[in-house]
């Protein structure tokens, strides 16, 4: 076993966005990384740096890739389903969870850092919520030494080239395109956005925080928007000044869903959640992690003229 300040930490979801700012954390604070992947090489950004990349599947046998590992952080999730290519919440979250933390039982690895979604609970509306919940119940149920899970909320930071988050989603096909932009509902529904960076720096910090073990924690910013409010954070942030907006009743939206869905920037139940908003109390994340806030503001979001 290294010691805790060098350890060997097996990577799952290390090529998706929040992926790639985990691995940086990780390398970036001395620690070996060997990364799990589905297929291709090393994550955008890192073919030059030491990492261990391995390909296999997440819900494949995971025996082989546990040797002489000290701890593991498992981020594979997705936000839409593709049914076709086996691409669903229960695979990818809920079994998928579940080998890892039973291969880690098994191999006796002492240390998983789970990361879910605010908003995770057993009788959630949608499918990506009651599926996170499971897939935290198998954490939870792991019996490991040490395990923590974390729930960003609204995740904002630069995707790189080859990735898309929120806001830069929002900004491709809604705000640049749009002299209007059309809001579903009041538009007065919440949203507590936090920075990449803020969650790749406690996830990393939860390997070995003793005070994060055994704690569900909420990851998300110190200020709250409304939706409408966001729009023009970010409609600025690209330059712009902010945009008239309509607001469609969401009757009228959930029929255009029901015959254009697939022309839709969003999904039925990425609808659900977004409405009902995504708040929460930020005080035991800035209380056990020791992170750089990176306020939700024009700055910050800079990175947008360079993606859209």
């Amino acid at each position: 076993m290294q010691s805790l300040n060098s350890m060997r930490i097996l990577l799952t979801g290390g090529t998706g966005f929040v992926g790639r700012h985990v691995l940086r954390e990780l390398l970036a604070k001395g620690h070996q990384v060997r990364a799990l992947v589905r297929r291709g090489g090393a994550p955008e950004g890192f073919e030059g740096e030491q990492v261990e990349v391995v390909r296999g599947d997440v819900n494949g046998s995971l025996g082989p890739f546990m040797d002489d590992i000290d701890g593991i952080i498992h981020l594979v999730g997705i936000i839409e389903e593709v049914p076709a290519q086996n691409v669903t919440f229960d695979a990818l979250h809920t079994r998928a969870t579940q080998n890892v933390a039973n291969a880690a039982r098994i191999a006796c690895i002492p240390r998983l850092v789970f990361v879910s979604a605010n908003g995770a609970e057993p009788y959630g509306k949608t499918k990506y919520q009651t599926t996170k919940w499971a897939a935290e119940e198998a954490v939870r149920n792991s019996d490991l030494d040490h395990w923590c899970i974390l729930r960003p909320g609204l995740i904002f930071g630069d995707p790189g080239r080859e990735r898309e988050e929120f806001c830069t989603m929002l900004s491709r096909t809604l705000i640049k395109p749009f002299p209007v932009l059309p809001v579903f509902g009041s538009g007065q529904y919440k949203l507590q956005p936090v920075s990449v960076e803020e969650v790749a720096a406690a996830t990393v910090q939860a390997l070995t925080l003793s005070d994060a073990h055994g704690k569900t924690v909420p990851v998300l910013g110190t200020k709250r928007f409304t939706y409408i409010a966001l729009l023009d954070v970010i409609t600025r942030a690209l330059g712009m000044k902010p945009k008239p907006k309509i607001k469609l009743p969401l009757s009228f939206v959930h029929a255009g869903m029901r015959f254009a869905g697939g022309l839709l920037p969003i999904t039925p139940d990425q609808l659900t959640m977004l409405i009902a908003g995504n708040i929460g109390d930020e005080s035991d994340f800035y209380g056990l992690f020791q992170v750089t806030k990176y306020p939700f503001n024009e700055e910050n979001l800079g990175y947008l003229r360079l993606r859209v």
